[in-house]
């Protein structure tokens, strides 16, 4: 298949694009660069080494023989230049993953929030829009987030989008219905995805888009087979306290020797993923298409859960990592139960990989290799839910005042 990778220089979309290519497709990632332009804002680097979409894809092509194209588009401002593209290429399918992804930058301030809405609701329907425009029958991937339902559970497993009700009508009757699992946003990164949905189902109903949608839990790991074969084709790794995912800022922080930083109780339950289990189950998405006509396709794209504290004693454990707790930046319940369904992708194949010593280890030593890149000052999570809240978070960026807890 001709595939577009929309957002193909970021964190997921580099070693999707690579997994693509490597299965055969011809691969054309779509960026506006823009991940790089936010780590100049924040003035924080990845902790591996990034070359430029150039250089990246120029050692793919001599490892592999096989090339990825890139485009300089931003999908959020130049419509008329993407819908020219579409035009012209005609993929058979498009992976978009082209949102600001961080939850905690788009919290930051007014102008983040602004940025964040902007950046992401725009790209999504100006997407849509050109595609109805061409007539364009290309299957649309839209990696969404496990945070469209909320962290707080009524003790049910959380369906796979789809949500059966029974409706009472005015004769006495009792409809069943399925409806979309209502949104639950907890950031304004969360809330942008939310509104994805609203968009997805329209343009699904309205003009017959196949679409699948993809809730990811958090991303964790660092390689892939694909990552592995050359050293500059690795991914980034963020470890700051916008855009660092919680497991893979414990191992570094384990790798550094700073403190574990456990907010509030750490009985938060969050969905994870391994990296190589994430571009897997894209592929099996590309390769189940709905079809034309049908309902939004929603997976659950998660393979396990758990609480942010057991995380941390588990780091500990293998690290000798002191764990300390913090207040939390972040505005939700300090405990949570998440059970979620995950059933369509085992059912298509998936074997996932969990979180086991010798894959965290794995990504310690990656974090040892570059520890010298790390700004400690930056490890932090300090961009806050409300203005309240910024009053209690801790600056400090040796861990000295931190309350430890075994």
């Amino acid at each position: 298949m001709k595939i577009a990778v929309m957002g193909g220089d970021g964190f997921i979309g580099w070693p999707t694009s690579l997994h693509l290519s490597d299965a055969g497709h011809e691969i054309h990632i779509l960026d506006n660069l823009s991940r790089r332009w936010i780590d100049t804002e924040l003035g924080v680097q990845s902790l591996t080494p990034m070359d430029s979409i150039q250089e990246r894809t120029r050692i793919w092509h001599a490892e592999t023989g096989r090339r990825i194209h890139f485009h300089l588009i931003d999908l959020a401002k130049d419509y008329e230049l993407l819908k020219k593209w579409l035009a012209e290429h005609r993929p058979d399918a498009i992976v978009h993953f082209a949102e600001q992804r961080a939850a905690p930058y788009s919290m930051k301030s007014d102008r983040h929030k602004n940025y964040t809405v902007n950046n992401n609701v725009n790209a999504t329907h100006n997407l849509l829009n050109a595609l109805v425009e061409l007539n364009l029958d290309a299957h649309l991937v839209h990696l969404g987030t496990m945070g469209v339902y909320g962290y707080s559970t009524v003790g049910a497993a959380i369906p796979e989008g789809y949500l059966p009700v029974g409706i009472d009508t005015a004769d006495g009757r009792t409809v069943s219905q399925e409806i979309l699992y209502p949104a639950n946003p907890g950031s304004i990164y969360h809330m942008t995805k939310c509104l994805d949905q609203l968009l997805f189902q329209f343009y699904a109903k309205n003009d017959g888009l196949r679409i699948t949608d993809l809730h990811q839990g958090i991303v964790w790991g660092t390689h892939t087979e694909q990552t592995r074969r050359h050293e500059q084709l690795i991914n980034r790794f963020d470890y700051d306290g916008d855009y660092g995912t919680v497991l893979n800022r414990f191992l570094i922080q384990a790798a550094i020797g700073y403190p574990l930083t456990v907010h509030g109780t750490g009985g938060q339950t969050r969905a994870f993923i391994h990296i190589q289990d994430s571009v897997r189950c894209i592929e099996l998405a590309l390769k189940n298409p709905p079809a034309r006509g049908a309902r939004v396709e929603i997976y659950n794209q998660m393979t396990e859960t758990h609480r942010v504290r057991d995380l941390a004693e588990m780091i500990a454990k293998m690290s000798g990592a002191e764990v300390v707790r913090l207040p939390n930046p972040r505005k939700e319940a300090p405990e949570n139960d998440l059970i979620v369904k995950n059933e369509k992708f085992l059912d298509l194949g998936l074997a996932p990989i969990t979180l086991e010593a010798g894959l965290l280890s794995e990504i310690v030593d990656v974090a040892r290799k570059y520890a010298y890149r790390v700004d400690r000052s930056r490890v932090p999570a300090i961009s806050a839910w409300t203005k309240d809240l910024a009053a209690t978070v801790n600056h400090d960026p040796e861990g000295k005042r931190l309350k430890s807890v075994s």
